[in-house]
């Protein structure tokens, strides 16, 4: 039984039995969190779950970071992730807390969960039915129908090992990572998830399908490795969902969980360092000082900030020999992003909850943006049309929508300020040219986020938005790990660490807490011990 199962069957036990919440008491070990995002938020959740006294400050002024929502003209715009997968990760944390996910949240399946429509106007609907993906498949390419079921074969087997017995597991130690090498062998995980894809199929255009899915995520289907293919069966075995009020519902959620438990969050106030006690061998984070010059004492810190950014702005060189700037500088990072919320005054009706359009290149582009880093004149777009499952979200009559667009990150030298409205135009035609005929007459509100608002509003290093690009000598061990190596009593949570982005990825950077965090009793007692000496 993995400890998936052990959760679920967990949990089908508690239905009826409801525990309310130890809330920890004013000598209780403090744990600061450092930003509001998911990550964040889900970390604070589990540390106040174990009796921790928690306070997460956040320099935005509402919580959720990516996961933030804007609301202009009567529209309710999710900034960031809107596919959620994997719902028992969230079910968890309300669990930790004796109460019901369900009681709360109102979640959704999409279906299909993404209709990709190609540059020549044709479309596939990719869906978790297995005989529906099948048929869809047929019709493109009859002979990949076997090799279709070949490759899902071999998701569920990558999934199995890379998702049920890795995503929580720390790698702390470059052992953890001999242990998983002859499984990753196995696995063919020194494969990129475009190689494996096309071990299987042969047709182009099903290649493109099966292989998109690691751009949800930061990282180049050419580049990174293939056991993030492991996101086909874990799509198929939970389904695709929205939650009602979107994903800023979960947010709120989250956040009504932490305060339940008798935590702080504070918004609107930056951390400028990580403060340090460097008596001993190894310095320990011992609080944050935040802009302002207040100092908030901590037993612990997490830090949900970028994990380049932490590194690089909120600790001395000095006391980081692993994670210098030089080798900050030359990691790989994940493509940019422009983002384009737009509210229409018609509704599209015949445009699905989640639509991937793909452009006329795929490799090429793909090697544009992550090698060569131009902003090329065509694009592949992702657009996130709600209001096919969800009304709320715009006026009557109306529709809500965010269109999204992999770019180069900074390092390519694009001027937004000068490139933003040129980009959103040409992105507004190629629109209205294929799925929303009109587009630029129907428009009553609109907004975009640049890479520079990516570094402006989230400090995200580069402007990348997903941190560090999920390769293979980028991942696991040589990820950031979710405990310092440098640094004592400082952890790590969110894109940048292990297992990395996505939604299930960030939520699954703070269930690891439960592993290497100390329970309270250990911080009380070597409280006790500093005391003495």
């Amino acid at each position: 039984m993995t400890w998936i199962d052990r959760l679920v069957e967990r949990d089908d036990a508690r239905l009826n039995t409801r525990t309310e919440p130890v809330i920890a008491g004013p000598e209780a070990p403090h744990a600061v969190v450092i930003g509001a995002g998911f990550g964040g938020l889900a970390a604070a959740v589990r540390l106040g779950a174990r009796g921790f006294r928690v306070t997460v400050v956040d320099r935005l002024e509402q919580p959720g970071g990516r996961a933030r929502v804007f609301r202009q003209d009567g529209f309710a715009f999710d900034a960031g992730p809107t596919v959620i997968t994997a719902p028992f990760l969230f079910e968890e944390l309300w669990s930790l807390c004796g109460k019901r996910f369900e009681d709360d949240i109102d979640l959704r399946p999409v279906s299909p969960f993404y209709r990709v429509r190609f540059d020549d106007g044709t479309s596939f609907d990719y869906t978790g039915d297995a005989e529906a993906m099948k048929r869809e498949i047929a019709r493109f390419a009859p002979d990949d129908v076997d090799g279709y079921e070949w490759f899902l074969a071999k998701s569920r087997e990558i999934f199995r090992v890379g998702f049920e017995e890795l995503a929580h597991v720390p790698f702390s130690r470059v052992q953890d990572m001999l242990k998983i090498v002859p499984a990753m062998m196995k696995l063919e995980s020194y494969r990129t998830v475009y190689g494996l894809v096309s071990k299987y199929v042969k047709n182009d255009k099903i290649r493109q399908v099966l292989s998109f899915h690691p751009l949800l995520v930061g990282g180049n289907p050419f580049n990174v490795t293939s056991i993030y293919t492991l996101i086909a069966f874990l799509e198929r075995k939970w389904g695709v969902h929205y939650a009602m009020g979107g994903t800023g519902a979960l947010v709120r959620g989250l956040a009504g969980l932490i305060d339940g438990l008798g935590g702080t969050i504070r918004l609107g106030e930056e951390v400028a360092a990580i403060t340090l006690d460097e008596t001993g061998a190894m310095p320990r984070a011992n609080g944050v000082r935040l802009a302002s010059g207040e100092v908030l004492d901590a037993d612990l810190v997490v830090s949900n900030a970028d994990t380049a950014w932490t590194y690089r702005h909120l600790l001395p060189e000095r006391v980081r020999p692993t994670w210098t700037n030089r080798r900050l500088e030359r990691s790989r990072y994940s493509m940019g992003l422009f983002v384009w919320y737009f509210g229409t005054k018609r509704q599209y009706e015949d445009v699905a909850h989640h639509t991937i359009l793909l452009g006329p290149r795929y490799k090429d582009l793909l090697e544009d943006i992550f090698e060569r880093k131009v902003l090329a004149d065509d694009f592949s777009l992702y657009l996130h049309r709600p209001n096919a499952t969800d009304p709320s979200m715009a006026p009557e009559g109306c529709d809500a929508f965010y269109v999204l667009s992999p770019v180069p990150h900074l390092d390519s030298g694009v001027d937004w300020t000068a490139k933003a409205e040129p980009y959103r135009r040409a992105i507004s035609q190629y629109l209205s040219d294929s799925i929303l005929p009109g587009l630029e007459d129907e428009l009553v509100t609109s907004r975009a986020l640049t890479p520079k608002g990516f570094l402006d509003d989230y400090l995200s290093f580069k402007g990348a938005a997903f941190s560090i690009e999920p390769v293979l000598t980028q991942s696991a061990f040589f990820r950031p790990h979710n405990q310092s190596e440098d640094i004592g009593h400082l952890y790590l949570v969110g894109a940048g660490t292990h297992p990395g982005a996505g939604m299930p990825g960030v939520l699954s950077t703070a269930r690891v807490l439960d592993t290497i965090v100390p329970d309270v009793e250990a911080f009380r007692n070597d409280k006790k011990v500093l005391v003495a000496v």
